[in-house]
């Protein structure tokens, strides 16, 4: 019997984290990628520069509207890139393309005790002008594989980046 709702009453304690994609926003024009610079009041990184991204949500998930029925299992496919386009367009009011490239991922411990799943994709810029999503960024900058290095960037940007970059240039 599939499920009804989603619920946390039978999930084992040691196995809840955050779960949480990133996407490096590729501009074929000038070979740039987009990094935003978090706002103070952020948790985890704050005033370092990062990429779009989000948590994963219980209403990210309709179960009244899964995109298809895999026996009694529930399923939402696409559900990674559909938080990617939305988040990048909540935080930096731009719009991404249908294709996405794995990046990496790592997992870490925030400063209050959450451990995190973070998965991170590249996709082309499509369109829109860079509006900061109020609150969540102080500023924003359009970088290539050399420039990023002048930012204080999370541990792995700068890497990432130059791996998009290398990517889309093929």
């Amino acid at each position: 019997m599939a499920a009804t709702e989603i619920s946390l009453g039978e999930a084992k304690k040691d196995k809840l984290f955050y779960f949480v994609a990133n996407v490096l926003v590729y501009r074929e024009e000038d070979g740039r990628c987009l990094i935003l610079k978090r706002s103070k009041r952020e948790k985890a990184h704050s005033g370092r520069w990062a990429t779009p991204g989000g948590k994963m949500e219980h209403g990210d998930f309709d179960i009244n509207h899964p995109t298809r029925m895999n026996g009694d299992v529930i399923d939402f496919e696409d559900s990674i890139e559909d938080l990617l386009r939305r988040e990048t367009k909540e935080e930096a009011g731009v719009e991404i393309g249908n294709e996405f490239h794995y990046i990496n991922s790592n997992t870490f411990i925030r400063p209050d005790g959450i451990p995190v799943v973070l998965v991170k994709l590249a996709a082309n810029y499509v369109g829109g002008e860079v509006v900061l999503e109020e609150g969540a960024f102080d500023d924003f900058a359009w970088v290539n594989a050399e420039e990023v290095k002048e930012y204080e960037c999370i541990d792995g940007i700068c890497e990432e980046v130059e791996k998009t970059v290398q990517l889309f240039s093929k």
